[in-house]
C-alpha cells in the first residue's frame, strides 16, 4: 500500500503535478529524482496496491533493487553507521561488530529497502546524525579543527534529512540536542575555558545545528515549490492566490482580491 502511495507522488515530482500529504517533500522528492534518472516517464497510475507494473521502469524508484551489488554495498553501509558510533561509545569492537552484523542481517530493514518507501531514507539520515554526533564528540579535545567543523555541520546536514522526510526525524533532532546542551554544561563548568570561547561554542553549535538545519528545511520546500508548478489534487487545501500560480488551474493567472 505504501508504494503505491508514494511511487504515485514520485510521479507526480517527474510530472509537476502540485499535490498535498502530511509528510516534508524530501524524501518523495528523492525517489522522484531517482524514477527521473532511471528512465521512469511517470506515466504509471498507482491506483491500488498488486497493479502489475509491466512496462513501466519502476525500478530506479526501488533504488537498491538495481542489482545484488548495490543492495549488497547498501547494507555495509548500514553495518558501517552502527558500527561507528557503538565502536566510539563502547570501545568494545566485538560489540560493535554484533550490533553492526545483527543490523545488516535485519529481514525488517533489508525488506523496507526493497520498496518505494520512506523508511529507508529516513534511516540513512537518522543513522547519519548519530554518526555524525558521536564523532563530533570524539573531536571535542580539538575544538574548532577541521575535522570537528566537519562532523558538526554534516550532524546538521543529517537532520535537516531527518526531518525533511518525516516529522519522526524530529526525536534525533532531540537526542543531538539534549547531547548539545549537555556537552554546553560540561564547557560552562570548565573554570580554565573562558565566557569567550564558550561563546564560540555556543555560536558554532547555534549555526551548524539550528541555523543549518533550518536553511535546508526551508530550502527543501523552496524547491518543492518551484517543481510543482501544475494543478493536481493538493490544491483546494491551499489559497486562491496560491492556485492562481499553478499552470492548469481555473484561477491560474486570474487576478486575485487581497
Amino acid at each position: 500500500w505504501d508504494e503505491t502511495h508514494f511511487g504515485k507522488m514520485g510521479s507526480y515530482y517527474i510530472n509537476r503535478t502540485f499535490f498535498f500529504d502530511v509528510h516534508p517533500p524530501l524524501g518523495k522528492m528523492l525517489i522522484g529524482l531517482a524514477g527521473y534518472l532511471s528512465g521512469y516517464d511517470g506515466t504509471f497510475p498507482f491506483q491500488k496496491p498488486g497493479d502489475r507494473y509491466e512496462q513501466h521502469n519502476y525500478v530506479g524508484m526501488r533504488g537498491v533493487r538495481l542489482c545484488r551489488l548495490l543492495t549488497a554495498l547498501l547494507d555495509q553501509v548500514r553495518g558501517l553507521f552502527s558500527l561507528v558510533p557503538l565502536l566510539e561509545l563502547s570501545k568494545s569492537l566485538p560489540a560493535a561488530l554484533l550490533t553492526a552484523f545483527i543490523l545488516i542481517f535485519d529481514t525488517g530493514c533489508i525488506t523496507l529497502s526493497q520498496y518505494i518507501l520512506l523508511d529507508p531514507i529516513l534511516m540513512f539520515f537518522l543513522m547519519g546524525a548519530v554518526l555524525s554526533m558521536v564523532k563530533c564528540n570524539s573531536c571535542a579535545d580539538r575544538p574548532f579543527s577541521a575535522s570537528w567543523w566537519f562532523w558538526l555541520s554534516l550532524t546538521g546536514v543529517s537532520l535537516a534529512g531527518a526531518m525533511g522526510v518525516k516529522f519522526v526525524g524530529l526525536f534525533v533532532v532531540l537526542l543531538v540536542g539534549l547531547n548539545t546542551i549537555y556537552d554546553l554544561w560540561d564547557l560552562l563548568g570548565n573554570l580554565s575555558l573562558s565566557l569567550v570561547m564558550f561563546g564560540k561554542h555556543l555560536l558554532a553549535r547555534v549555526l551548524c545545528l539550528i541555523i543549518l538545519p533550518l536553511a535546508l528545511y526551508t530550502a527543501m520546500f523552496a524547491v518543492h515549490f518551484a517543481v510543482l508548478n501544475r494543478s493536481g489534487p493538493g490544491d483546494g487545501f491551499f489559497s486562491s492566490a496560491f492556485q492562481s500560480q499553478l499552470i492548469g488551474n481555473n484561477l491560474h493567472n486570474v487576478s486575485v482580491p487581497e
